[in-house]
């Protein structure tokens, strides 16, 4: 012993363990009797330890001083008693329903309890694995210390040597050993949980199995059933079915028959859908050509149009007077290509024409004449407009037309009331589809007279007429007088007898009996002329009292017109300040412009435009106001402003100020 520790005396160091820290610990060397009485200690331990599982033992040559601490009592021992109090003083039902309350907080305390324990048990499984390492380090601790103290003294440094390895051979296998241990352990315990879950399956498989017999059981008692109904009805049906024998044969012959004509009628079926599929093939191919023959065809129809205009302006410039006595045969010509293309469309046309001309309709989509009976020059010029206005509805709709977002505004207001709005208002601007233009103008005017309608009576309008009619009327009389002058280039209102003619009279005489401050004013006829166009005639008379009453000033259709003259003061302002040029140029030549827009206020540019622009201005003007007016007045003027400054003399410039309007046909502009 003195030789092995004076040889282990400097190799102290290398045997330090994991704990080791630069503070030396201070351990009482154990005599040779404690030391092998803590051997044999060990080795009783050991086999304890085997012979018990899960249980470990302080492996201490020591006594380390335990805390003593207050064993706890078990939850379910403590819920047990509780019952058996409860169950001593009343019966089981008295006690469930006096202490529901109490049951249900001892089952959160007994979860809780449960959580706790389990903390508590990886709480000590975890100190008892710290515990085992610092045993095992002290033990190490221990062993170097008595062989290096009493063992190593005269004890050769190889073998020293080999003494070392073969403890650190002894140590790294009690290490894997502990290791195995470990993984025996988890191992054991993965294959009780395996059991557990075999045992579960084993249940749910005994389950299913009674299960399955249970069912066998009643297909069991049902077939006999079934085989004892069978046999009973085929003891009763034995007669029957001889006797239906020959009908079932036939049955099954007329069932042969039916099927062969449904194979039949699959098969032509089948051929039938395949020809369709290919008509639709080509129906769809003959539809995407005649699509395109019609957008060729509409767009050389626009430049004939344009064409037979420009000719028919050529024929009137060529047609000059001549000094000459005599008829040139040029002159001929040009006489016979006039009358030629002024001729209406006859069922004999003359095979010696020179020329066919394009048909134009006689009147418009709104009753307006596109074309006058009396003056041969004005016909012509008509006639050519009529054709720049057909080339340009032409070319416009092979353009995406508004119809469609018309369409979808309206398709989006069909669960809704329709209400002002930026989208609304574009649309309006850009001109409303002749087939909407009714109901968007009775929306207009309700959305502007609705506090005046709901101040009257049912039928109001009714009465007024009534009034009118069976009272004296002082403004009958010129309204007689203006009925037939109202428009008369409108088929609706050419003659006496037309429908137009009644309902003009009606809408007047009921204006004048509400208004009796204005009665009735030249131009009135023109606003109610143009509004029946559209409305009925109930619906027309508050279009009108929109105009006068809610639009325009108080004094603007009486009989000083103070307030139409007011708006042409403004209209002066406007044109200084925003075309300048132009109103200097009128200025200069002394040219009252405000003798011509007089009229465009007063009537709101009936027969001042073509029919186009007009109802567009109409859509913008029943929707927006009188602020309207002033600004496609000013958009005339800028529109033919170039040409007006062109014009050195006062009476050219009034001449042109007087048909320039006319002179405008593409409607584009206005929006």
């Amino acid at each position: 012993r003195n030789s092995m520790s004076s040889l282990r005396k400097g190799n102290n160091e290398n045997r330090k363990s994991i704990f080791y820290t630069t503070e030396e610990w201070e351990l009482l060397d154990p005599t040779p009797k404690d030391l092998e009485d803590s051997m044999a200690l060990e080795e009783k331990r050991k086999h304890l330890a085997e012979g018990s599982k899960g249980l470990t033992s302080s492996a201490f040559p020591f006594d380390f001083g335990r805390i003593p601490h207050k064993t706890r009592r078990p939850l379910k021992d403590m819920i047990g008693s509780s019952k058996n109090r409860n169950s001593s003083d009343s019966s089981p039902t008295d006690w469930y329903s006096g202490n529901g309350n109490k049951l249900s907080e001892l089952q959160l305390k007994y979860q809780s309890q449960q959580e706790e324990l389990e903390k508590l048990k990886k709480d000590l499984l975890s100190q008892k694995e710290l515990v085992r390492l610092l045993q095992q380090t002290v033990r190490s601790s221990q062993y170097d210390k008595y062989f290096a103290s009493r063992l190593c003294e005269g004890v050769p440094k190889d073998k020293l040597e080999v003494l070392h390895q073969k403890d650190d051979q002894i140590l790294g296998l009690n290490n894997q050993l502990e290791k195995l241990n470990l993984e025996k352990d988890s191992l054991q315990q993965e294959v009780k949980n395996l059991k557990c879950k075999v045992g579960e399956l084993n249940e749910q498989l005994g389950m299913l199995m009674e299960t399955i017999q249970a069912k066998d059981e009643v297909i069991m008692k049902l077939s006999h059933q079934l085989s004892e109904c069978e046999d009973n009805t085929s003891s009763q049906s034995g007669a029957v079915n001889s006797s239906m024998a020959t009908c079932t044969n036939k049955e099954l012959q007329e069932l042969d028959r039916l099927k062969d004509n449904l194979q039949g009628y699959k098969t032509q079926n089948k051929f039938l859908n395949k020809e369709i599929l290919e008509l639709s093939a080509l129906r769809r191919n003959a539809e995407a050509r005649e699509r395109e023959w019609q957008a060729k065809y509409t767009s050389l129809e626009a430049k004939l149009c344009q064409t037979e205009s420009k000719y028919l302006i050529l024929l009137q410039e060529m047609k000059a007077p001549v000094c000459s006595e005599e008829q040139s045969p040029a002159r001929e010509v040009i006489t016979q290509l006039l009358e030629d293309a002024l001729k209406a469309e006859t069922s004999e046309q003359p095979e010696q024409a020179f020329f066919k001309p394009h048909l134009v309709s006689e009147y418009d989509i709104y009753g307006f004449q596109t074309v006058p009976e009396d003056d041969e020059e004005e016909k012509l010029v008509a006639k050519s407009r009529a054709l720049d206005l057909r080339s340009l509805s032409l070319s416009e709709n092979r353009e995406i037309s508004a119809g469609v977002k018309w369409e979808n505004y309206l398709a989006s207001t069909m669960n809704r009331e329709m209400m002002r709005c930026v989208e609304l208002k574009n649309l309006i601007r850009c001109g409303i589809p002749h087939e909407h233009r009714s109901k968007m103008w009775k929306w207009c005017v309700n959305l502007h007279i609705k506090k005046f309608k709901d101040s009257t009576v049912p039928g109001y309008f009714q009465t007024l007429l009534q009034n009118a009619l069976e009272k004296q009327n002082p403004a009958s009389k010129q309204i007689e007088l203006d009925l037939l002058r109202t428009l008369p280039n409108n088929k609706h209102y050419s003659s006496p007898t037309c429908e137009g003619i009644q309902k003009l009279r009606n809408v007047l005489l009921a204006f004048s009996w509400r208004n009796p401050d204005i009665g009735y004013c030249q131009g009135l006829n023109r606003l109610v002329a143009i509004a029946l166009l559209y409305l009925e005639q109930e619906d027309a008379f508050w279009c009108l009292v929109t105009i006068v009453e809610v639009f325009m000033p108080r004094d603007y259709y009486t009989k000083t017109l103070l307030g139409s003259q007011v708006d042409q003061r403004v209209f002066k302002d406007l044109m200084s300040e925003k075309l300048p040029r132009l109103h200097a140029h009128f200025e200069q030549y002394k040219v009252d412009y405000t003798l011509i827009t007089f009229n465009w206020f007063l009537v709101v540019f009936v027969d001042s435009v073509v029919s186009d622009i007009l109802f567009k201005i109409w859509d913008s003007f029943l929707y927006e106001g009188p602020k309207v007016i002033f600004r496609f007045a000013l958009a005339l003027f800028k529109y033919k402003e170039e040409e007006i400054l062109k014009l050195q003399d006062s009476m050219s410039i009034f001449k042109y100020l007087r048909y320039f309007t006319r002179t405008i046909l593409d409607a584009r502009w206005v929006t």
